[in-house]
């Protein structure tokens, strides 16, 4: 879950959770409370009161502070869509970048070998601010429920019939190999 979706979430369960999220969120950006009041148009006395839990934020402040990280995470992170797979099918991806609708888009790779990897590459591209992920068809239903951001799964339709020869190629080899071997 991105930054201002922490907050938000935690505005929705108390004002001493929004206060110490807004904590955590200015110490991950290692922003001061003035360099965050000047950016969000709240004003410093107001942010501290918030953050000290002297004051309950209003709805206004909430949503200056979302827009606020809103803006920060979209400039750090820039669009992008993350790819978790194994390193040899990472290694297969040519196209770095996709232009969709006139906005380019780049990739960023996250490499998993099991389904643990594959849900922590999840959390972390969220949080590095990816737009979508691709995955596995066999991890994209646990990914759902991990990340708030869209998946999409692949579907390997080529691979696959070409494993499926493969396959066909060395149990016939093995049928061939086993029944020459000389009986007892």
């Amino acid at each position: 879950m991105n930054r201002s979706g922490k907050l938000l979430r935690a505005a929705a369960h108390s004002n001493e959770a929004f206060s110490r999220s807004l904590k955590q969120t200015l110490s991950e950006l290692d922003m001061t409370l003035k360099e965050f009041a000047e950016t969000s148009g709240i004003s410093a006395s107001t942010l501290y009161k918030v953050v000290s839990a002297e004051r309950s934020p209003s709805l206004e402040i909430l949503r200056k502070a979302l827009k606020t990280l809103e803006e920060i995470d979209g400039g750090r992170s820039g669009d992008f869509i993350a790819v978790i797979a194994a390193r040899h099918v990472l290694d297969e991806v040519v196209e770095r970048s996709i232009r969709i609708d006139g906005d380019e888009l780049l990739t960023r790779e996250y490499p998993a070998t099991t389904l643990e990897d594959a849900i922590v590459a999840s959390v972390r591209a969220e949080r590095d601010g990816a737009r979508a992920i691709v995955c596995a068809p066999i991890v994209s239903t646990t990914i759902e429920r991990v990340v708030d951001i869209p998946i999409a799964t692949i579907m390997p339709r080529n691979s696959v019939t070409e494993a499926i020869r493969l396959a066909a190629r060395k149990s016939s080899l093995r049928d061939v190999v086993i029944s020459t071997r000389p009986r007892d």
